[in-house]
């Protein structure tokens, strides 16, 4: 029998904002930070320790230029950049493309529609 991984109330309230994003839809950090009176630094910090990726799906979240951002705790090609990539694919899977320097091609699928008051407990 495995044990759930220990989470922090704050990475809890993180990770029940991640779930409430529909497939083929992404949101920033500073979405996420507005939304939880937070900011967009605490929020990658959250992200970057995620036990519970890719069902828990940080992987739609990127910076509020469009840039793809970091992922599993790489920034862009840090230090290969195999995570971004990864990143990059599940995104695609779900219908959400960058150009090839890393941009969000259609603005359209940003999503920032959370319900602060509905959280899910996670890892618990």
């Amino acid at each position: 029998m495995s044990k759930a991984p220990k989470v922090t109330e704050y990475q809890e309230r993180v990770y029940a904002l991640l779930q409430q994003i529909p497939e083929g839809r992404i949101t920033t950090y500073a979405a996420m930070s507005r939304a939880l009176n937070s900011s967009p630094r605490a929020i990658g910090g959250a992200l970057r320790n995620n036990p519970f990726a890719p069902e828990i799906p940080c992987h739609r979240c990127i910076a509020s230029t469009g840039f793809i951002g970091g992922f599993k705790g790489d920034w862009e090609k840090v230090p290969s950049g195999q995570n971004q990539e990864s990143k990059r694919e599940l995104l695609k899977e779900e219908g959400v493309l960058f150009d090839e320097n890393g941009y969000l091609i259609d603005k359209k699928v940003l999503w920032d529609e959370f319900d602060v008051q509905n959280r899910k407990t996670v890892g618990r």
